[in-house]
């Protein structure tokens, strides 16, 4: 694999533990809301260069520089919220993020003690959510998953995961 594609995609295949049978439930990577601020920053960009024809010989840098630093800074945030995943295994939970320096942190099932879905209004009306997990551990790198798409359904697959696994019980009939 080459670097451009090491530093485009995260790649969660390789944490996982093949050799124990763990496979992928879902990997949610981030809804397009999460996208706004860099795409807000790319437009400006793009407006700061419309006036480099239009201005002055003498200032017409600035416009240049202000655009093309915008332009950098909406790929530098829009590649940093690519490469933020949250995966869903048949045995545990983990994040992935980071563009240079990349992070993982992971939490086993049985550890999972509650999750709650946050959904602002504007999530409620764009389909995304926040998940605020509680574990045994005080500290743990799975907190918060912001920005998450269609929350009550990847809920639900971490409870169904959770469920197959024998880890709250049986189920009760009806």
């Amino acid at each position: 694999m080459g670097l451009v594609a090491r530093l485009g995609d995260p790649d969660v295949g390789q944490y996982l533990l093949r050799e124990e049978g763990e496979v992928v439930v879902d990997e949610v990577r981030h809804h397009w809301v999460a996208y706004s601020r860099a795409s807000l920053e790319f437009v400006l960009g793009l407006l700061a260069l419309t006036l480099v024809p239009f201005a002055e010989v003498d200032v017409a840098w600035l416009p240049l520089v202000i655009g093309l630093v915008l332009w950098g800074r909406a790929a530098w945030l829009g590649l940093v919220e690519h490469m933020d995943r949250f995966v869903i295994t048949n045995m545990r939970v983990f994040r992935v993020h980071g563009v240079l320096n990349r992070k993982a942190a992971t939490m086993p099932l049985a550890r999972i003690l509650d999750i709650t879905v946050i959904k602002p209004l504007a999530g409620r009306i764009f389909g995304y959510g926040h998940f605020c997990f509680e574990s045994a551990a005080q500290e743990q790198g799975l907190r918060d998953i912001r920005f998450v798409g269609r929350p009550n359904d990847r809920d639900q697959s971490i409870q169904r995961v959770v469920q197959r696994a024998g880890l709250r019980g049986p189920k009760i009939p009806n």
